[in-house]
């Protein structure tokens, strides 16, 4: 099987959590005293886990020299997902956040704007977005820790042809980069679409995110197992079903889960699954509330240990 190594046969299982610096993380504890700047508690977290999704740059393009401290702090092995930037995903970006050239960029009427979708904006500012993007993961990339671009749709995304024609975009856009894809809509995995919407993701090599989360939604996704190329990869948003939908006032708010042991042997045989199809596979836990990422996440590397699937650590040992 492709990954196998040191006995174990499957892929390599990268566990971590969606952000290490959001503000309820930090005032939990999780950081020891004498942790309180920003690269002690990077340094800190990589010692706990090989992976962290990137949750920022959804809200602003970092700037490259961020980057590059990020991979300074970290060790080798270390594996950073990036999440896209909002506006290459159909979500409104504000403007505010621009980057400064791209701002300058665009027309007045749209400057004057909070928020501005893609569709609104100017081929060739959409594109000096992307440069800047591009631009912001290369020092990652060069310092072989960029994992995979977490494309996040939003629930009015559906499957249709300028959809389709739109992830066709994103994969000219990316180039060499690896990315995996999130859905949002239950329509997409509909028994009338799942099979055209595994195959689309197969072809254009992006990874098909499997979903825990709340279900009875029009935004719940199955919680199936599926690999559609060598990357694996699961996000646990939790399942509290009162804020799914809610517009809270912080992503902390919506996705406040503790998780229970049974819930997470759930995903055990999932996970196995997964492992035996790919190479390596990405857990990402999000939720984040206080120290729910760090702890559920370690639960469910208790769980996939207690069943006899070897989890990669922060030192890139199989335990």
């Amino acid at each position: 099987m492709p990954g196998a190594r040191s006995g174990q046969v499957g892929a390599r299982i990268l566990c971590g959590c969606a952000s290490w610096a959001d503000r309820p993380l930090v005032d939990s504890g999780f950081y020891p005293t004498g942790v309180h700047d920003a690269e002690s508690r990077l340094r800190h977290y990589a010692s706990q886990f090989p992976l962290v999704e990137v949750d920022t740059s959804y809200y602003a393009i970092p700037d490259p020299a961020t980057a590059a401290a990020w991979a300074a702090r970290t060790p080798g092995g270390f594996t950073f997902d990036i999440k896209a930037f909002s506006l290459f995903t159909e979500h409104p970006a504000v403007v505010a956040r621009l980057p400064k050239e791209v701002r300058e960029a665009l027309p007045a009427p749209l400057q004057g704007k909070r928020t501005v979708y893609r569709k609104d904006m100017p081929g060739e500012v959409v594109d000096r977005c992307w440069q800047a993007f591009v631009d912001a993961v290369y020092p990652l990339e060069a310092a072989s820790r960029l994992g995979v671009v977490v494309f996040q749709f939003p629930k009015w995304v559906f499957p249709n042809r300028r959809t389709l024609r739109y992830l066709e975009e994103l994969r000219q856009r990316l180039g060499r980069h690896r990315a995996a894809v999130e859905f949002r809509s239950d329509t997409w995995l509909k028994p009338e679409n799942r099979e055209e919407t595994l195959s689309v993701l197969g072809d254009l090599d992006f990874s098909y995110i499997c979903i825990d989360g709340p279900q009875g939604f029009r935004s719940s996704i199955p919680p199936i197992a599926v690999a559609t190329n060598d990357t694996g990869f699961v996000r646990f948003h939790g399942r509290n079903t009162e804020t799914w939908e809610k517009r809270t006032r912080t992503s902390a708010e919506r996705f406040d889960y503790w998780y229970r042991p049974e819930e997470l042997d759930e995903w055990v045989p999932r996970i196995r699954q997964l492992a035996e199809q790919t190479s390596e596979v990405h857990l990402v836990m999000n939720t984040n509330n206080h120290d729910q990422g760090p702890k559920n996440m370690q639960l469910l590397e208790e769980r996939l240990e207690h069943a006899g699937v070897r989890v990669e650590d922060a030192h890139g040992t199989l335990r």
